[in-house]
Parts: C-alpha cells; structure tokens; sequence
C-alpha cells in the first residue's frame, strides 16, 4: 500500500547557506490493516517525509508507490488516495460542517457527496454540531470535523503528522480510537506522533528518524530485541539520542 524507495530531500541552511539532507536515502514498507509509526525528534525528518509522501513538496531524489500509484508519474492518483491530516489542517471558518464535507467530496469527485457527508455526520457523531459553522466549534469538534474530511473520500492511505499534538486527553483519545478502526477497517495508516504511548497501543510496525536519517525498523518487540530496552521511550533513547 505505501512502498517508499530511498527518499532524499535536501535545503540550504540559513545560516551557512550549504545543503543538508532532511531526508536521507529513506526506505519503508507499510501495509494494509496496519498502523506504521514514524518517530523521531524534532528536526529528525518526520514532516518532511509525509509532505514528500502527501506531495505537498518534491523529492530531490527517490520515490514511493501509494496504492500503486506512483509520486512522480502519478502525483493525482496518490492524492485520490491519501488521506492528510495533522494539527494545522484548516477549516474554513464561514462553513458549516457539512457545507465543508460537502464541498471537499465534490472536490475529491465523490459522486454522491451529500450522501458521503451525512454518513459521515453519523459515523463521526458530528450531526449534532452539523450545522454549526466549524468558526464556532470547539477543538473536539473540529477535529472530528478534520477526520471527516480526510476520509470524506473513502481513501485507502492515511497520513497522520502529529495529530493529536495539542489535544485534550478526551479528544485525543477520540482520534486513536478513529485509528484503531481504519486499521480495522484495512487502511494503511501511517502515523506520526511525540507521544510514545501512543505509538506503543497503536502502532504494528515503528520506523525510528534521526537527522534524516532511519536508525531503527521493526515491530515493537523486534525493536527491543534490538535495543535491549523494554519500553518505547527506552528503546527511542537508545536509538535517537545523541551519538
């Protein structure tokens, strides 16, 4: 569903004006009815490396197939089939949720958008609020809101830049319960995320950055295998600290 091939991406430092690799040489398999985590601390690469997989900017070098279609020779294929989502996605203020859902539906192409977005009103529980402008929501419902309107067009991928970063403990754990039910319901999830209890209950295979850098793959018991460490937190420190 998500195979990354050796993704590199590079930018001139602002102060030495020199290149350096935000992404270095990135390799990864994610599959359907998974969760991937991708850890790492800040400045590792993580949101580079979703921007690059969403197409929002361009690899200097390598690629990815996303549900088979690839980011260079298929850059429209990749966004009919993701789902993007971190805590900076907007709304559109003078909206009303479902005037949101449905004009994203119709952007996707979705042919029966009105029908798309009042399933979507219920499985979300958003039909109370649905006619609220999404201006006059609180941040548990725009974020349901938000998980809408990734979803709004059944996507098989979704990626996830720290989602849930920001967010009360009862809305956060709103948000991993949606996760939990993607995977059941067989999307590729991959999931970016600070909070290492999060990665433990949700994630079935972790990819650890560090300076652009993949320093650890695998599940959760492989990486301690690896690490000698029981604990995720453990097992980061091991893998991503300083060297």
């Amino acid at each position: 569903m998500l195979d990354v091939r050796g993704l590199t991406k590079r930018y001139v430092h602002p102060s030495t004006q020199e290149l350096f690799a935000a992404v270095s040489d990135l390799s990864f398999v994610a599959e359907r009815g998974k969760v991937f985590g991708l850890l790492g601390p800040n400045g590792a690469g993580k949101t580079t490396t979703l921007r690059m997989l969403s197409t929002l900017i361009s690899p200097d070098e390598g690629t990815a197939l996303v549900d088979g279609h690839d980011l260079h020779q298929d850059p429209a294929g990749v966004r009919s089939a993701i789902g993007y989502l971190s805590t900076t996605t907007g709304l559109y203020d003078r909206l009303t949720a479902r005037e949101l859902l449905v004009y994203f539906a119709r952007l996707q192409g979705v042919a029966d958008a009105e029908g798309r977005t009042e399933t979507l009103l219920d499985d979300l529980d958003i039909r109370s609020f649905a006619n609220v402008p999404c201006g006059n929501l609180s941040t548990g419902m725009k974020q349901k809101v938000s998980i809408a309107r990734a979803i709004v067009h059944d996507p098989p991928v979704l990626i996830l830049d720290e989602p849930t970063t920001g967010l009360d403990v009862l809305v956060s754990q709103t948000f991993l319960r949606f996760i939990e039910q993607a995977r059941e319901d067989g999307r590729c999830v991959l999931f970016s995320t600070h909070i290492m209890s999060e990665a433990e209950r949700l994630c079935d295979h972790i990819g650890i950055l560090h300076e652009g850098v993949l320093r650890g793959l695998g599940t959760l018991e492989e990486l301690r295998d690896q690490t000698g460490e029981r604990y995720l937190e453990g097992i980061f420190i091991s893998i991503a600290g300083e060297r």
